[in-house]
């Protein structure tokens, strides 16, 4: 079951592109950006178009106010137990556009980072988690509070368990206790901490480093990261050591190296 796609007008979402990076600003601040399912169909189709869009070379994923994402719509998600199946149809629709749009955000071609400047919460926490890298302000705090309320964070926990050692994410499930951006770095959940102030400009620049380097490249190894995290030790290098004999191949490779022994700046082709 898939949900429909809002009309452009209605998203909840700011897309801004510049120098090849993409801005998606999830822009519904008086809801503490909500993953709701408008907001789920307009930032997956913007992770979709961006994936086949030549002039974007990395994505960052940001929010407009105190929160990142307080997760899914609590709101809308009650509303739908009036109808006659108590909302079954509705809930399976929400939690499958949800995984849709975190293994869109993974399979994705271009880099993604999340900029998280306030509250990460169940969903938004998850959102974080799926992202390839996270920079975090000082006042961005993170958790996985479903257990609290009886609804515990299943589909968070995938991305979470597979960013943190087991036994901090079942810490993170089990109690629902929020942890500063400081610990979430110790853990491994985000890259980076700033100062408020630092966020935007040291997303930024992480992002304009990752997008001055071949998108080729870029694509070959995130495909390849996530494909041999999934395998068997041997499995893994078997499969990496096919992906290298082909990135070798590729035309961006043989300019790299050439570039490098002949000390100037490489000139990508994306090919």
């Amino acid at each position: 079951m898939s949900l429909p796609a809002p009309a452009p007008a209605s998203a909840p979402l700011e897309a801004a592109l510049a120098d090849g990076i993409l801005r998606l600003t999830l822009d519904d601040p008086a809801r503490r950006n909500a993953l709701s399912t408008t907001m789920m169909a307009a930032l997956r189709a913007a992770v979709d178009t961006a994936g086949d869009d030549p002039q974007v070379k990395v994505v960052v994923i940001a929010a407009r106010g105190p929160a990142f994402s307080a997760g899914h719509d609590l709101k809308e998600l009650t509303a739908r137990r009036a109808d006659a199946d108590g909302g079954r149809a509705f809930f399976t629709a929400t939690f499958e556009a949800c995984a849709g749009l975190m293994t869109a955000i993974v399979r994705s071609p271009k880099p993604v980072i999340a900029e998280v400047g306030g509250v990460a919460t169940a969903a938004g926490c998850q959102l974080v988690a799926a992202c390839d890298l996270a920079v975090a302000s000082e006042a961005a705090t993170f958790a996985t509070p479903g257990v609290a309320i009886g609804l515990f964070c299943s589909t968070p926990m995938v991305a979470l368990s597979r960013n943190l050692a087991r036994k901090h994410a079942m810490e993170m499930l089990l109690t629902g206790d929020a942890i500063s951006a400081t610990e979430a770095w110790r853990m491994g959940l985000v890259n980076r901490v700033v100062a408020p102030a630092a966020l935007a400009p040291e997303t930024e620049a992480l992002a304009r480093k990752i997008a001055a380097r071949s998108a080729l490249t870029l694509k070959i190894g995130k495909e390849a990261f996530y494909a041999q995290a999934e395998t068997t030790l041997d499995e893994a290098y078997a499969l990496t050591a096919r992906v290298m004999v082909e990135n070798l191949l590729a035309r961006d490779a043989e300019e790299g190296i050439a570039a490098f022994l002949g000390k100037r700046a490489p000139v990508w082709e994306g090919r």
